[in-house]
């Protein structure tokens, strides 16, 4: 495995970043030559990423390359914090804003596979106040389902934010006047928000302690978290956007990364985690849903999460795609994916994390980086120069 190591954006020692997965754990740490890739080409990804620091496109980066169940890439550049000079380490945690939305669809779907609830059932069992919703110019065909919420097809708009409770976020949601007849159209939305309140209602428990339980903990997933503790906070990356000069950054402020005592779990977008702990979930869904002899979720439901899902419809955010449940399907690569094979699926934060699936190559790509006001996330050259540099390493 390479060791990649530069003075002054970055000092990394993979041998204690690695010591935090279990020598028997279902993704164990390999060399890229036992799976059929080249240590040469991987080698690439850290001077990639450090030519993006001295440009001021990233203060820093951690990326991580899994094949066969093994991570055979895991590096760390540049500076997690720019004004005391801490560095990006294996176990920094990011932000991960949007890539919390396939792990809030793979617990709806444990309660569907435990028949507690059905995607299919419209979301006023759930939040009665939805049994109204209409269109801005009159009612809707028919109501709307979690289905919908899933695929993002609802009709459902605006800001994806929770204040108070998922209950009163429900509440505010079910009033907001549908932009289109549920089905017909794919508008990236708040949905997840509506399944994170179900997953209450259903099981009683807060929707953070249900991840945590069903989740987080079976995978060792231990530094995902809604709310980061005193030690967790040491090891978060700042958020960095463009700064007055060129070329250079300054530290911005978002609801997603505010810890206040305010802070309410948003299944749309807040968890923080690692590359690593991001790993060990993308891998038990490559798994078909079980990890280390477990059974997380259903083969079935694994299928119907990253399977497509909205037929023709158009979707975002960039071309080719399709959605499946909570999850974004590569249907046609092109661009930015045009690496990947059809079937890919994963999905993007905010602020740069980038977390896709190769199924056909059993490969797992992670890229953690925190920035905003740099465009498309989805569609940025770093993470489609990450992704090429990675699939080229294949022998």
């Amino acid at each position: 495995m390479s060791l990649h190591i530069r003075i002054p954006h970055a000092l990394i020692v993979l041998s204690v970043v690695l010591s935090a997965i279990p020598a028997d754990a279902q993704l164990r740490r390999g060399e890229p030559a036992d799976v059929g890739m080249d240590p040469a080409v991987l080698d690439e990804i850290p001077a990639m990423l450090e030519e993006a620091i001295d440009q001021g496109q990233i203060s820093g980066a951690v990326t991580l390359v899994a094949k066969d169940g093994r991570i055979v890439h895991l590096g760390a550049v540049g500076r997690a914090d720019l004004e005391t000079g801490r560095p990006m380490r294996g176990q920094t945690l990011f932000a991960v804003a949007s890539m919390t939305k396939p792990i809030s669809a793979t617990a709806l779907m444990i309660l569907q596979d435990e028949g507690k609830l059905s995607i299919d059932d419209p979301v006023s069992k759930y939040i009665p106040e939805f049994k109204s919703a209409a269109l801005k110019d009159g009612p809707a065909q028919r109501e709307v389902t979690l289905r919908d919420m899933l695929t993002h097809t609802s009709g459902l708009g605006g800001e994806q934010r929770v204040v108070g409770s998922l209950e009163a976020n429900g509440r505010e949601l079910a009033a907001r006047p549908l932009a289109f007849q549920p089905g017909s159209k794919w508008q990236y939305s708040p949905g997840l928000n509506v399944c994170g309140r179900a997953i209450e209602v259903v099981t009683g428990q807060s929707y953070a302690e249900f991840l945590r339980e069903r989740i987080f903990e079976p995978l060792g997933m231990n530094s995902t978290t809604f709310h980061p503790d005193e030690e967790q906070r040491k090891r978060i990356a700042v958020l960095y956007g463009p700064g007055e000069a060129a070329g250079t950054l300054k530290p911005v402020d978002h609801w997603l990364v505010d810890l206040s005592s305010e802070r309410v779990a948003n299944p749309s977008g807040g968890l923080f985690s690692t590359a690593a702990d991001m790993a060990r979930f993308y891998q038990m869904i490559l798994n078909g849903g079980t990890w280390r002899g477990t059974r997380i979720v259903s083969e079935e439901s694994v299928k119907a999460m990253t399977g497509l899902q909205t037929g023709e419809l158009e979707t975002g955010f960039t071309p080719g795609n399709g959605w499946g449940l909570g999850w974004c399907h590569v249907q046609k690569p092109q661009g930015v994916s045009e690496m990947l094979s059809p079937g890919t699926y994963g999905h993007g934060g905010a602020f740069g994390t980038q977390g896709w699936v190769d199924p056909q190559r059993k490969m797992i790509f992670v890229l953690m980086i925190q920035r905003t006001g740099f465009g498309n996330s989805d569609g940025s050259e770093l993470r489609k120069k990450f992704q090429a540099i990675a699939v080229r390493s294949l022998r």
